[in-house]
């Protein structure tokens, strides 16, 4: 065999017989049914598969729509006397930029706006590119991407989170009271939604596509 490292067959699971776990990654024999170490039914990777990983990312991208033309919460003052008033996630994010908060609006923002944007645009990329040929250098690419958006995938909830303290914290009757809007509801399914799509992709599907040998440089 060649001393050169691009000219050394790249061997993966697949290739060498092996079937991993898609619950904790161990890797068994293909003729093996469940996993040994926690008992999860072993399969290959199918890009059949990727029907689901669409289903829920359509479904939460769905919800993120009226997530953002509706308001987030309401607040009432004076039993409504002073007035209601509604915000969405934007007229929130511009509202605390009015009153000079611009880290915690900041924060909401790329929380609220940036990151389920980004998340949508990488789980509808890693669908379209797995399975598909890739060097080994595009292939941890896309692994890291999709190990970002599992990451990233805990913190979506910080919105929800917000409006739930405040709306336990803020009720003072007749003075003031918060209450959470039709907003809330749909962002947090939406943040669930993109999780299962995320959940439901096979990374093993990311490493299917490498050529038999690297290429030269």
């Amino acid at each position: 065999m060649s001393d050169d490292p691009h000219a050394r067959p790249i061997l993966t699971a697949h290739r060498a017989g092996l079937l991993g776990c898609h619950s904790c990654g161990r890797v068994w024999p293909e003729d093996q049914r469940r996993c040994k170490r926690c008992g999860a039914r072993l399969h290959p990777p199918d890009r059949r598969g990727l029907q689901a990983v669409w289903a829920w990312w359509l479904a939460g991208l769905i919800m993120y729509v009226p997530a953002n033309l509706y308001p987030m919460m309401s607040t009432q003052t004076f039993a409504g006397l002073a007035g209601n008033s509604e915000a969405t996630i934007v007229e929130g994010v511009l509202e605390l930029i009015h009153h000079g908060s611009y880290d915690i609006a900041a924060i909401v923002f790329v929380a609220s706006i940036v990151v389920p944007i980004a998340k949508f645009l990488s789980i509808a990329w890693l669908a379209m590119v797995a399975g598909r040929p890739a060097t080994a250098e595009q292939a941890h690419s896309r692994l890291k991407v999709f190990e970002v958006v599992e990451f990233v995938g805990r913190w979506s909830m910080i919105d929800v989170f917000v409006v739930a303290i405040l709306s336990a914290l803020v009720q003072l009757g007749f003075v003031a009271s918060i209450h959470p809007g039709p907003a809330a509801a749909c962002f947090a399914l939406s943040v669930a939604f993109t999780m299962l799509s995320a959940q439901s992709f096979d990374a093993r599907l990311i490493w299917r596509g490498l050529p038999l040998r690297r290429r030269g440089k």
